[in-house]
């Protein structure tokens, strides 16, 4: 099956697009936001050209793959990118998301997330995981919204921050194997529990 990476799809409020190359000043303000940021790996951007590298990075060469999903969310009035919904390749098919801040708590992320599981469904993947930090109660929210299941928790150093954190591991299993779990952050964390 040939399956288009990251196909556009369009919501009541939304397009769920590729990110561009002119996309960088809202990538910067989307990945710049030291609040957004906070439960994410990585350091916020300080610059135009440090977007740039990311776009080209994280998105344009990752269009290049025969398969992915790396959505720039949009609003419709105007087609620039608020947030992003990724979902990795690696068995994990960890499904993650960012939004600025100014759009937070008008279930942006929700009904973007609803849409790119729709897809996930018509191209046949068998599931897909998502963690969150225990700090971050609202990102847990979603994943229930999404309709995901809590499954673990787990301790995980996290690069580049070098912080420990206790992650709560989600899935939804789109494959009708309801009992299936994914089960590496178990095995590779020597503090795991339920």
């Amino acid at each position: 099956m040939n399956i288009e990476n990251t196909p556009g799809i369009e919501t009541e409020r939304l397009i769920l697009r590729k990110f561009a190359a002119n996309d960088a000043e809202a990538l910067l303000h989307i990945y710049g936001d030291k609040e957004v940021n906070t439960f994410l790996p990585w350091f916020p951007l300080n610059t135009l050209e440090e977007a740039e590298e990311l776009l080209e990075e994280r998105y344009l060469k990752a269009y290049l793959q025969p398969r992915g999903y790396n959505y720039a969310i949009c609003l419709r009035q105007d087609n620039t990118p608020v947030g992003y919904i990724n979902v990795s390749m690696d068995n994990s098919y960890d499904f993650g998301y960012g939004l600025c801040k100014e759009f937070w708590r008008r279930g942006i992320v929700t009904e973007a997330g609803k849409a790119v599981i729709g897809q996930l469904k018509k191209d046949k993947l068998p599931y897909i995981t998502a963690t969150h930090d225990v700090q971050n109660v609202r990102s847990g929210n979603v994943m229930k919204r999404l309709g995901m299941s809590y499954q673990y928790s787990y301790e995980e150093q996290w690069q580049p921050k070098d912080i420990l954190v206790t992650f709560r591991m989600y899935q939804l299993n789109l494959n009708g194997e309801e009992q299936s779990v994914y089960m590496e952050y178990w095995n590779a964390s020597e503090v795991h529990f339920v």
